[in-house]
């Protein structure tokens, strides 16, 4: 196991190897494997770049980052111009769909909400804005919603009725629009009613149940 001492080296020497970082700038203290980094850089891609970079280290226990940013000269833009350019940066992501993120920008802070499909998406947007000129950071607060698959909600139903000896659910229809789900058809009882029900809002991704079902 490293010594505190031998884990600071490291962690300066993986620094100053890491060509996107000026670690001339950057200070490190030590203290039982936890990391932190103090002093300034002139962007947040840097920043990001340092704690890419002490993560990297066999042996840390856990990163503090407080290094500040130091835009200098043309490197500071307003809030608008940064705005801007994260709109124009996100509508050429062809793995997002259009308008499923929002983006607010406050001294430079970049805010990520929204929701997408997959964890990669949500990656993608935060990659795509990080380098941006001007940022100071940012702030990713996009959430993964899965989609609504419509053969895993019938299977679902289907289960749930035949563990208690009822019949199956082939005359209960499934539809699928957004996150609604809708379910229509024939039952025999309130109890398949509200096992297809409660089977239905078990799916994952789905926000709200239509019931159209009908008794025979």
């Amino acid at each position: 196991m490293k010594t505190d001492k031998q884990l600071q080296e490291d962690v300066m020497r993986e620094l100053a190897w890491e060509s996107s970082v000026n670690s001339a700038h950057i200070g490190v203290e030590v203290d039982r494997g936890v990391i932190t980094l103090l002093g300034h850089v002139d962007s947040f891609a840097e920043k990001w770049g340092a704690e890419r970079a002490v993560k990297r280290v066999s042996g840390v226990r856990a990163v503090a980052i407080e290094l500040d940013v130091k835009l200098k000269g043309a490197a500071k833009r307003t809030d608008s111009d940064i705005a801007l350019s994260v709109s124009h940066s996100l509508a050429y992501l062809s793995t997002i769909p259009k308008d499923a993120i929002r983006a607010m920008v406050e001294q430079g802070t970049i805010t990520l909400s929204g929701e997408v499909e997959w964890d990669y998406q949500r990656h993608a947007a935060e990659n795509a804005v990080r380098h941006l000129l001007g940022v100071r950071g940012v702030i990713n607060l996009i959430s993964v919603k899965p989609k609504v698959n419509l053969s895993a909600v019938k299977s679902e139903i289907e289960h749930a009725l035949k563990r208690r000896a009822y019949l199956d659910a082939q005359e209960i229809s499934v539809s699928v629009e957004g996150d609604v789900l809708t379910l229509s058809g024939k039952v025999h009882s309130w109890t398949e009613k509200n096992l297809a029900i409660n089977s239905a809002w078990n799916t994952p991704g789905v926000r709200k149940v239509v019931d159209k079902m009908a008794f025979v």
